[in-house]
């Protein structure tokens, strides 16, 4: 695979809002020293957090972060990224090469197996990308293939509107052109314009590839996923905990040191950190709030806690189809009520960054001061703008109950209602599951909360994600016309420098509209128990898998 120029940009900036954070990528207090090689137990078991899965471990229908972490633990894809650094680099892929970024060439390494015993081939990626992009199969990633020759082709226009659900044409193909398997370990992708980032994206949910048993009988494998990563599948339960084990017949190098992985669902993220002090949960990525004051969460666990940053931010949207929020003055209003800096001080004791943009500064493509005077406290600008919407309703945020979120939020709420003398109030929903589906089905009225961690290390999967008209994961139905266009421009750049200044130029598009309001850029608390050693938070705000032991 080629490597981009600024492939190596993404460890600078790494490392460079760990010193902005004034935090290390690891603890405090060092939970053992990741490059010892320590081999731990290797029968061993561990747990760790997470929250229910919004769907079943489809990886092109899973872009949640509960339902990612078990994914990625089952599967393997054509590249991965560095726990550390965020760099893309080759993991089932011996090569993809292009001349020209429109036709890649995509070589994968023999060998490799699925859980159930098959040879991952050539066509178990194509299949797998065909079935994500098909429209009528409802994938929530398939827009991460628009770039594919044939995906309008596979793609219907979703009918639904004021009247409720509609049945959905049938699209002209069911496979995409632009796919074509050579032979059993090669196959060859061709874009409909230049896209540089492309290889970028391979290492993400959408592009793993699906064993034949998925198409021979989904609902079976849905029943008990067959994936070819690390660790395979064991049980679940609904609203329960989703049982791994090691898979020793896995090729790639990252193999775990130790057995089996008990993913454990808690009601709560205050619940899964008191069962994280007590030795009952053995890794926690989240601390919530109330740890996080006076930095309780040291005391609770002395020599086994962290802090570093990734590369997500906290923003909360608004949901514009619903008529209240459509006023663009009233966003601003909103953003300038905000005082960010005292809730990053007081709630958080100074472990996030305040935003001045919608990219975090770790992720390449990230520019300074994107959301100029906007994100910046300013009680008396936003009682302007508030006079200029002509608002005088209530307010109200909302999101899961079980992410450790009511602290902030709740501050949040008091900042805007004493700078703008109008009633906020928090409205939490049970769980991230629920808050998801209501989210997804457009039922939401509140302001949202809606923290991204990126997929990989772009700016572009901030913009095009999240922003274009129509995209997976525009959940608020933004839409600028003026904004897509230019991301048509920069996908179609010829190198990612250019692009990336495209992209800048798009996101400060999101300055004069305000479709989501950035708050900080993250930085993850986390902590272990006493049973387990070697442990480190990768860039994506997970347990690396491949360093962590348990102690004999």
């Amino acid at each position: 695979m080629r490597k981009p120029r600024w492939i190596a940009a993404s460890a600078m900036s790494l490392t460079l809002a760990l010193a902005v954070a004034g935090c290390g990528g690891g603890s405090d207090q060092s939970g053992g020293d990741t490059g010892s090689g320590a081999a731990g137990n290797p029968d061993g078991a561990l747990s760790a957090f997470a929250t229910e899965p919004e769907n079943p471990l489809v990886p092109g229908n899973t872009t949640e972060s509960g339902g990612s972490k078990v994914v990625r633990a089952l599967f393997t894809g054509l590249t991965s990224y560095d726990p550390v650094t965020g760099e893309s680099k080759n993991a089932m892929a011996e090569s993809i090469d292009t001349k020209d970024s429109k036709v890649y060439t995509v070589k994968i390494k023999s060998g490799w197996k699925f859980h159930d015993g098959t040879d991952v081939k050539a066509k178990n990626f194509v299949d797998a990308w065909n079935y994500t992009a098909y429209s009528p199969n409802g994938n929530q990633a398939a827009s991460f293939f628009e770039q594919v020759q044939g995906y309008k082709d596979v793609t219907a226009a979703d009918p639904d509107g004021a009247a409720g659900p509609l049945t959905a044409p049938k699209p002209a193909a069911e496979k995409m052109s632009g796919l074509k398997v050579v032979d059993d370990t090669t196959f060859e992708v061709t874009l409909y314009d230049p896209f540089s980032v492309f290889p970028l994206k391979l290492g993400y949910n959408p592009f793993y590839p699906l064993p034949d048993s998925f198409f021979a009988d989904q609902k079976a494998w849905e029943a008990k996923p067959v994936g070819n990563g690390p660790f395979k599948y064991v049980s679940r339960q609904p609203n329960a905990n989703i049982v791994l084990t090691r898979f020793d017949d896995y090729k790639g190098d990252d193999k775990p040191k130790f057995k089996d992985l008990t993913f454990k669902i808690y009601e709560s993220n205050e619940a899964a950190y008191a069962a994280t002090v007590s030795g009952e949960l053995d890794f926690l990525d989240t601390v919530p709030s109330a740890g996080i004051t006076g930095g309780k969460y040291k005391e609770d666990l002395p020599n086994r806690n962290g802090s570093t940053p990734y590369m997500g931010n906290q923003v909360i949207a608004f949901p514009l189809y619903q008529p209240q929020w459509q006023n663009v003055d009233l966003r601003k209003a909103i953003s300038l009520a905000i005082n960010r800096q005292e809730i990053v001080d007081k709630i958080f004791e100074g472990t996030r960054i305040p935003a001045d943009g919608w990219v975090n500064p770790a992720v390449p493509g990230y520019a300074k001061g994107q959301c100029g005077d906007l994100c910046t406290f300013d009680p008396t600008k936003a009682k302007e703008f508030l006079a200029k919407s002509g608002y005088t309703g209530t307010i109200e945020l909302t999101t899961n109950a079980d992410g450790g979120h009511k602290e902030w939020m709740t501050a949040a709420c008091n900042s805007i209602k004493n700078a703008l003398n109008l009633e906020c109030t928090y409205i939490p929903i049970p769980t991230f599951a629920e808050t998801r589906q209501i989210i997804n089905a457009k039922q939401v009225k509140a302001i949202y909360r809606a923290g991204w961690i990126a997929d990989y290390p772009s700016i572009e999967n901030f913009m095009n994600q999240l922003y274009r008209t129509g995209a997976s994961s525009n959940d608020g139905d933004y839409s600028n016309k003026k904004l897509d266009d230019l991301l048509v421009k920069a996908d179609a750049a010829p190198s990612v420098d250019e692009a990336n200044k495209l992209y800048q130029e798009a996101e400060r598009i999101l300055a004069e509209d305000m479709p989501a309001i950035p708050l900080w850029n993250q930085t993850a608390q986390y902590g272990w128990s006493e049973r387990v050693d070697n442990v480190r938070l990768s860039s994506l705000r997970e347990l690396d898998l491949s360093t962590v032991t348990v102690k004999k």
